[in-house]
């Protein structure tokens, strides 16, 4: 998956009046805390047509909740996989279900408040060309996710900023109900349909992380624009699935890195800076990774 259209045919299909009418993907692994939330809260959504659950291999009883919201609502299919693809691939293969002109891809540890999916359909058929719509992610305590609004990765933000996520963070313009970034969050994503098959879809070469930057600038590239809802608030209960397994994570998130780097910044003569960018990136997993590491293994 992954390369994009050319920038005219995809934007004039972005572009075109598109009815209601959405198709919510969920991936979930080991997300059995927040999933009946989430599903609950996605099922009173009116614009809602169809909930595909894709299952990533989750070891605990998130499958066997999945399918007894199922028994009851007709909107939900669950696709169990035996392994963890990763989550662009989940993505992908929900996206398959349906044929709604709008496809929501939704993080199992966020819950959409009363109303808030028709006000981001308004929000994204106001916006010419939309590709990406996200929204004002917050967390219980009502603290903003850096990652809602971010810049495109570039080396001097990954160095600059130690990889931390908030180096790439975009200030909310308060003046503003709709607000045009670089990237949004894959955690609560609104894409037109058309737009998603004019780049080809999440690229599965990530497993963790970084996918969402990768999407949005190649919606960009496209001719689409990305932005965010500043006035449509959202509860996300950030890194639920990822508590389990810190150290896995962070190699993903660091391969992440490096294949956005090279896609996107290696271009020239900036090739030159590839050592570099790799000899920082390894330093910085196992700065990470090994504390991780004893913190699991001693709490085993």
């Amino acid at each position: 998956m992954g390369s994009p259209m050319n920038a005219p045919g995809g934007a004039r299909r972005g572009a075109a009046a598109v009815p209601a009418g959405v198709d919510a993907v969920v991936v979930t692994c080991d997300s059995a805390s927040t999933i009946d939330a989430c599903l609950a809260a996605l099922l009173a959504q009116p614009a809602l047509v169809h909930v595909s659950v894709i299952d990533n291999g989750s070891r605990d009883d998130t499958a066997a909740r999945v399918r007894a919201i199922a028994a009851a609502d007709g909107r939900i299919s669950l696709s169990e996989l035996p392994h963890n693809p990763g989550f662009a691939a989940g993505c992908n293969a929900g996206a398959v279900f349906g044929t709604s002109p709008w496809l929501l891809f939704v993080n199992p540890d966020l819950e959409l408040p009363d109303h808030a999916l028709a006000r981001l359909l308004a929000q994204a058929e106001s916006l010419p060309a939309v590709g990406a719509l996200g929204a004002d992610l917050r967390d219980a305590d009502g603290r903003r996710d850096p990652a809602a609004r971010r810049h495109d990765l570039t080396l001097a933000r990954m160095l600059g900023a130690g990889g931390a996520r908030e180096g790439l963070a975009i200030v909310p313009d308060a003046a503003l109900a709709l607000q045009r970034v670089d990237a949004c969050s894959g955690a609560l994503m609104l894409v037109p349909r058309a737009a998603f098959d004019a780049v080809g879809g999440w690229d599965e070469g990530y497993r963790l992380h970084v996918e969402d930057l990768d999407f949005c600038r190649r919606l960009r590239e496209a001719g689409f624009c990305v932005a965010v809802a500043n006035d449509v608030p959202v509860l996300h209960h950030r890194g639920v699935s990822s508590r389990a397994r810190p150290v896995f994570v962070e190699w993903h998130k660091h391969r992440g890195l490096w294949r956005y780097w090279w896609r996107f910044e290696s271009g020239g003569a900036a090739l030159l800076l590839a050592p570099l960018v790799l000899s920082a990136l390894a330093l910085r997993l196992f700065a990470l990774a090994w504390p991780l590491a004893l913190l699991r293994a001693a709490r085993r």
